[in-house]
Order: C-alpha cells, then structure tokens, then sequence
C-alpha cells in the first residue's frame, strides 16, 4: 500500500476544503473526482487504496455521499479535529451561496440566471470525472474478477438499479471466490454499523411537534439519517416531507430548491439551506443546514474508527473491494448521463476535448479548468 506522506496542517486542511466548497460543481462524482486530484495525486496525503476504502464506506452509509468522503479524509489525516474542519469547510461557502440565491428569491420570487456558467462547466466536469475514474480504475480493477464485478455493476446501474442495490450485489459478486473463514471469537458484525435505523429511530420520533425550527430541525435532521442515493432520491423524500405532509411549500418552490442544490456548488444537500430560508428566514437556513449534515458526522465518526479492521479480515477486504469498484461503476454511469444532458452541441463537446486534454496531458489542476469553462459558457452562450 502506498503510504500518505506527514498530515497537513488543520489551516492548510482547512484552505483546501473551502477551495473544493467553492469551486465544485457537477454533483458528487464531480466532488469525488476533485478529492481523488487533490488529496491523492497532487499532495499525495492518501494513498489510493486509502481513498478508495473510505469512499467505498461513504458510499454504504445514509447521507451525502462525497460529503462524507470529504469528512473521512479530514478525519484520516487529522483525527477528530480534522473530522469537524474538512466537513464544515466543505459545506460553508455552499451553504452561504444557497442563503444568498434563497434572499433573492424570496425576495424578488425568481432563480437568478445561470444558464451560460452552467453550459460551460459541465463539459469540463465530464472530463474531471473520467479522469478520476482512469486513476482510481486501474487500482480497483486488480483482478479480472474485480474488473469482472466492476462490469456487472455498471450494467446494473444503468439499467435503473437503485445504487444501493448494486453495491449490495457487487459485494456479493465479489465474495464469491472467497471462502468463507470460520468467526473467530469476539470478533463482532459491522453490519449493524451501516443501518441508520437505530438512529433514525429516535428523530422520527422527535419530528412530529409544532411548525417553528424545533419541528424543522428534526425534520432535515429525519431525512439526513435515511437517505441513500442521489439528489433526486433526495427529491421524494423532501416532497413527502414538507409538500405533502407539512404543506410548508408548494411544488414549484421545492423544484426550485433542488434546482439551486444542483447549479451551486458543494454538496447537493445544501438544497436544506434554501428550504430553510424559505420556511423561516436566515435561522431557518442555518438550522435546516445543520440538521441536514449533521448525521453524516455522526456516521463517519462511527465508520471511521473500523476501516482498518475491515481490512485486516480476507472476507470484509473482499466485500470492500466488491463495494469500490461497485461505486466507480455508479461514478461512470453518472458520468454517461451528464455527458448525454451537457454534449448538447460542437461547442460542448469542444469544451470536453480541451479540458481533457489540459487534464490527462498536462495534469492542469482542475479548479482552472472548471473556473475557464464557466467562463467560455459564458461567453458562447451570449
């Protein structure tokens, strides 16, 4: 295994993570891919194998999942301290970009344009995403039963299988070939770790008091302990919760909310931060923010402590493999489908061939690009 050169500082932990809050856009595989450059090639502060181990566990737990990456890693090289900085870096400058487009809206009722920034930088994300995947994909693939599993798993997610259900039969797949050893004494289940039941449990619970930020606090803090998956599982949940039970918005109101989640940059969970400003005004969105993330630090200060164990046992090495390559297959299919919705005309794909080529020939970091796409969208699109 490649081992990661001497921990950061927390300010320079601090620094990247407000960088990568900034400036990523194109949902959680775009996050992922800019993680894997930054922390893996670039500053080489984790080794690939490190990277994908965590990855593979953020992707079994409820919750944002490059998010939750972005914790892992802040706690791999920092401990807890670590945990709490690159988390709240990560959302911070997401979240305030979110209450500033949740004023304007609600003050004058409209999204503000972003037509032109978007045309331009999810060309350059495509391209950020499959570089990322050559990287990690050749240190997943390590066997042709790996490569083998990573395949079923790409044909399953692009035929609509929830990503969960794919992970789980990717880890089965991937068991197949390993026997099974005897349960040594004391050595006790981690499945229990991953199920947010017990968690979610109590919050459910909680979530059924009058309409002020108690009853919205539990609410975002309900929907942080049970979703799995992407923005639009995020969708149904949200709608449930706040148009059809609590009659809080209408249907156009959450679309926009989602909307807004989608063009910033930063997690797609800061949709919260919109729906709380909306509901109830600045409190309102840092309390829905909270709520929403604060489940994921409570997972990864959990999950986090048994990574090293898994790996010391044959048959959770061989589920945790079946998991990484099973989420590179989700990461590829996401990047397929916004290659169909962005490759719109020559300009685009013009737009991906240059950010590919800056990317896999001259290793240009990626913020310049997505920061010079956004720039050409503008410009083309005038």
């Amino acid at each position: 295994m490649k081992k990661a050169k001497d921990a950061p500082s927390l300010a320079d932990l601090a620094w990247l993570f407000l960088k990568l809050g900034t400036i990523a856009f194109g949902g959680p595989a775009a996050h992922i891919a800019m993680m894997e450059e930054e922390f893996v090639r670039r500053r080489t502060w984790l080794s690939e194998a490190d990277f994908l181990d965590r990855l593979a566990i953020a992707n079994l737990i409820p919750g944002p999942s490059s998010t939750e990456l972005g914790i892992f890693i802040g706690y791999a090289l920092r401990g807890w301290s670590g945990l709490i900085v690159a988390g709240v870096c990560f959302i911070v400058p997401a979240a305030l970009m979110v209450t500033v487009i949740a004023w304007s809206y609600v003050r004058f009722g409209s999204l503000p344009p972003v037509a032109g920034i978007l045309y331009g930088i999810k060309p350059a994300v495509i391209a950020v995403i499959v570089q990322a995947l050559w990287n990690l994909g050749r240190k997943a693939a390590k066997t042709k039963w790996l490569a083998f599993v990573g395949l079923v798993a790409l044909v399953l997610s692009a035929k609509g299988l929830i990503p969960l259900v794919v992970l789980a039969i990717s880890t089965i797949v991937a068991l197949a070939t390993v026997p099974i050893p005897r349960r040594k004494p004391g050595v006790r289940s981690l499945v229990p770790l991953f199920t947010p039941s017990g968690f979610a449990a109590i919050v459910v619970a909680a979530a059924s008091t009058p309409i002020n930020l108690v009853r919205l606090f539990f609410s975002f803090l309900k929907i942080g302990s049970v979703v799995f998956g992407s923005g639009y599982v995020l969708l149904a949940f949200l709608r449930s919760e706040f148009v059809e039970h609590l009659h809080w918005l209408s249907e156009k109101q959450l679309i926009d909310a989602v909307a807004v989640g989608q063009f910033t940059p930063g997690p797609v969970f800061t949709t919260a931060t919109f729906i709380g400003y909306v509901v109830a005004g600045a409190r309102g969105a840092v309390v829905a923010t909270v709520a929403i993330f604060l489940p994921g630090f409570v997972f990864v200060a959990f999950a986090g402590r048994v990574i090293s164990k898994l790996r010391q046992s044959p048959l959770a090495m061989a589920g945790l493999d079946g998991v990484v390559v099973g989420s590179l297959a989700l990461m590829a299919v996401v990047a397929w489908q916004l290659g169909r919705a962005a490759l719109v005309d020559w300009y685009a794909l013009a737009i991906l061939l240059v950010s590919a080529t800056l990317l896999f020939r001259y290793r240009t970091n990626s913020a310049w690009i997505i920061c010079g796409a956004a720039i050409a969208g503008l410009f083309l699109t005038r």
